[in-house]
């Protein structure tokens, strides 16, 4: 059965938050981390969470963000996993693409993302991700069966619409949103793999 497996990737393929980690260049790495934490766990809308933390996070240099992104650590059970499925293996995040490219390119994988540019030295942000659009997407390439692994309230629409569904908790505890909509809880990157693999 050809089978895509979908990942959610801060907190769930990377071992902390991006925003908060862009934010530390500003000294807000704990308000934008409570932020985060708050949509995570769904008491706040993701859209309009995500445009005002991506509208004060834009003050930092897109360069600076691009290798403040490459060095936030993976997991390295997971990122093995991706990149031995790298043809079958989807990053499908609500953060932007030219801020995550660092990790992409290090996965190998494909990415399904909001999108943004820089013109004139501002963000604009073009497209925000519907993670239950992503999943019809990747099944309209021909995929039989979607793996969906996420953490957060944002991940629960990609997770009810796949067909085997992981609340992983490799950081923190999966939101409780995410856990309702998922068929399985792991908490251990090393066993998530190990059930991937027997699929």
């Amino acid at each position: 059965m050809k089978t895509a497996f979908c990942f959610d990737l801060d907190g769930t393929v990377t071992s902390t938050e991006i925003l908060p980690c862009i934010a530390s260049e500003l000294g807000i790495a704990d308000e934008i981390a409570t932020l985060t934490r708050a949509t995570m766990d769904g008491h706040i809308p993701f859209e309009a969470s995500f445009r005002l933390r991506c509208l004060i996070l834009s003050r930092v240099e897109p360069s600076r963000i691009r290798n403040i992104v490459a060095e936030i650590p993976l997991d390295s059970s997971l990122l093995s996993f991706i990149q031995e499925n790298r043809n079958d293996t989807f990053i499908v995040t609500g953060n932007l693409d030219i801020w995550v490219q660092p990790i992409i390119e290090l996965c190998q994988c494909h990415l399904i993302s909001s999108t943004g540019i820089y013109e004139n030295d501002r963000l604009h942000i073009k497209n925000i991700l519907n993670k239950a659009i992503a999943v019809s997407n990747v099944r309209a390439l021909g995929y039989e069966r979607v793996v969906a692994v996420g953490d957060g309230a944002n991940d629960a629409p990609m997770l009810s619409a796949s067909d085997i569904s992981v609340a992983f908790g490799g950081v923190h505890t999966p939101s409780t949103i995410a856990r309702s909509a998922s068929q399985y809880i792991i908490h251990d990157g090393a066993t998530l793999c190990k059930m991937l693999r027997a699929l």
